[in-house]
């Protein structure tokens, strides 16, 4: 598979695509994308500051042979994708819809978003529906630009995370696999091998609609984005591999974890990838 990672917009510059390419680095998803939007849902930039963004890491991507494989659209709980407050859905879907006319000019293959923030308890149907909705709105702007919806599975373990909320949607395989039963078809699964327990489960469940993938160790009740080959994690990455040649997955091992230096991704994956051929001998 090729090898990317998760790098911020407002790091991509010249020097840093040519030392992600010489580090064997193939692809990047551009995160930070939430920081261009304030508490209030306000955009932070002019359409033409935002274009200016999109054209100076384009042409860096461009001249270091960096793909610009996704974009992770912004979350938090001003710009949820399933908000009730019509006031509110109308001020996120905007948002996005500006992000979006911005990657016009990064030109991504994969457009992810989380399903939705924290859900109050009990609201998980109506939450649901409005996901939905809000995936309905945009995905005709995002196959205008020619790449592909995804939604990316969340972090639940258990139903509640206190006494005031409920985990966000897609916690587990069988409300990802009810949840993407009711989504248009052309919105694809993104998942993170940090967020689930076992995540070749859910792998599985998906099949054909994973398009992309956030590699990261964990132990399925923590946000820990452990890099792989640092031993701290449970998952187990042959079963993970097997999983998604099963699936056919076709997109890159893109990293969503913490690391020292740009060269660690490429050699992990090997080491992963090593092993698991070991491991069919």
């Amino acid at each position: 598979m090729a090898v990317g990672f998760s790098y911020p917009l407002s790091n991509i510059n010249d020097s840093s695509m040519q030392a992600i390419k010489a580090a064997g680095v193939d692809c990047i998803e551009i995160a930070g994308i939430s920081n261009l939007v304030d508490q209030q849902t306000n955009l932070k930039f002019s359409r033409e500051a935002l274009s200016a963004m999109a054209l100076k890491a384009k042409m860096a991507t461009d001249k270091a042979g960096v793909k610009i494989w996704s974009i992770h659209m912004g979350f938090g709980k001003h710009i949820d994708l399933s908000e009730l407050d019509h006031q509110k859905h109308a001020k996120t879907i905007a948002f996005h819809q500006e992000v979006l006319n911005m990657c016009r000019i990064l030109q991504p293959t994969i457009i992810l978003f989380h399903p939705s923030w924290y859900l109050g308890l009990h609201e998980r149907e109506a939450r649901t529906r409005a996901l939905i909705e809000s995936c309905k709105e945009l995905l005709p702007q995002i196959q205008q630009l020619g790449a592909t919806m995804v939604i990316e599975n969340m972090l639940g373990f258990e139903l509640q995370k206190d006494s005031l909320y409920e985990r966000p949607l897609c916690r587990s395989v069988q409300e990802t696999e009810a949840i993407f039963a009711r989504l248009p078809k052309a919105v694809g699964s993104a998942i993170d091998m940090n967020h689930i327990k076992n995540p070749e489960k859910l792998i599985l469940a998906m099949g054909r609609r994973l398009k992309t993938v956030h590699i990261a160790d964990g132990n399925g009740h923590e946000e820990n984005h452990y890099l792989p080959c640092n031993g701290k994690g449970q998952n187990n990455w042959n079963a993970i591999l097997d999983a998604l040649y099963a699936v056919d997955y076709k997109g890159p091992f893109l990293f969503e974890c913490h690391y020292k230096d740009f060269s660690q991704f490429r050699t992990c994956y090997q080491e992963l990838y090593q092993k698991f051929l070991a491991s069919k001998k």
